[in-house]
């Protein structure tokens, strides 16, 4: 069985900084690409950012220059260091990876339980 658990988020003031972190546990075979994900009220699920099993790093044009994805694969964990923090960037964030629980297995999309995020002006 395989747990994703986020670390706490936070109320931040605007301009001000958060980081996330995700580390994953149990049967663990291989970790592809890990992300984060985030839901506003009333609006769908967004991609903020990925970063691939070979270091390569995607974002959502609305964090470029202002959010980092990394991950520190010894520790099956990955980051999302959020700087300069807007209103818009309140939701609640998820962390989700592509895992194969063994060699056989095909990897699956596993979720984190989703985080708090408020930044206030």
């Amino acid at each position: 069985q395989v747990q994703l658990v986020e670390s706490e988020g936070g109320l931040v003031q605007a301009g001000g900084s958060l980081t996330l972190s995700c580390a994953a546990s149990g049967s663990i075979f291989s970790i592809n690409a890990m992300s984060w994900f985030r839901q506003a009220p009333g609006k769908q699920r967004e991609l903020v950012a990925v970063i691939t099993s070979g270091g390569s790093t995607n974002y959502t044009d609305s964090v470029k220059g202002r959010f980092t994805i990394s991950r520190e694969n010894a520790k099956n964990t990955v980051y999302l260091q959020m700087n300069s923090l807007k209103p818009e960037d309140t939701a609640v964030y998820y962390c989700n990876f592509g895992i194969k629980a063994t060699k056989w297995d095909p990897v699956r999309a596993y979720w984190g339980q989703g985080k708090q995020v408020t930044v206030s002006l």
